[in-house]
């Protein structure tokens, strides 16, 4: 069971490019260096290096609301805006373990590709959704109580 537009679409209601609900995501991945077929790439911790992660693979990209999207970005590419990318990722990261705890069979699952270790506030590397989504929580919880300092 693959991510989709449409579970998306619901996370990030401001959406830009090509409105299709039955496009699937294969890879999600937080660095544009990542290859990433079929990918959503989510520049939460980059400057954001949209033209290399579309050249690996992406096929949308979640995309901070402040910042400006490249001229380079072809019309049809869906971009979803969100004010916090780092909740962003979180949201899908919960999102899609929920989606696969109701599911009867996942043969096909979306990979995950976040790379940034340091930024999940460890610096053992994992590949467990439900892991990052933790750490993410956590980083996003320290990232709140360090703003309101």
């Amino acid at each position: 069971m693959y991510l989709t537009y449409q579970d998306l679409a619901e996370l990030f209601p401001a959406v830009k490019g090509i409105k299709d609900h039955k496009l699937e995501f294969h890879t999600v991945a937080s660095s544009s260096t990542d290859q990433q077929p079929k990918g959503i790439y989510i520049p939460y911790r980059e400057a954001g290096n949209l033209k290399e992660a579309i050249e690996k693979g992406a096929i949308a990209a979640i995309w901070n609301e402040d910042t400006e999207t490249p001229s380079y970005t072809p019309n049809h590419f869906p971009l979803f805006y969100t004010n916090d990318l780092t909740k962003g990722l979180k949201d899908i990261m919960e999102l899609y373990l929920n989606k696969l705890s109701k599911a009867e069979e996942s043969v096909n699952t979306t990979n995950f590709l976040i790379s940034d270790e340091e930024s999940l506030k460890e610096n053992e590397s994992t590949y467990d959704i439900a892991v990052m989504a933790e750490r993410l929580a956590e980083a996003a919880e320290l990232g709140k109580q360090e703003r309101r300092g």
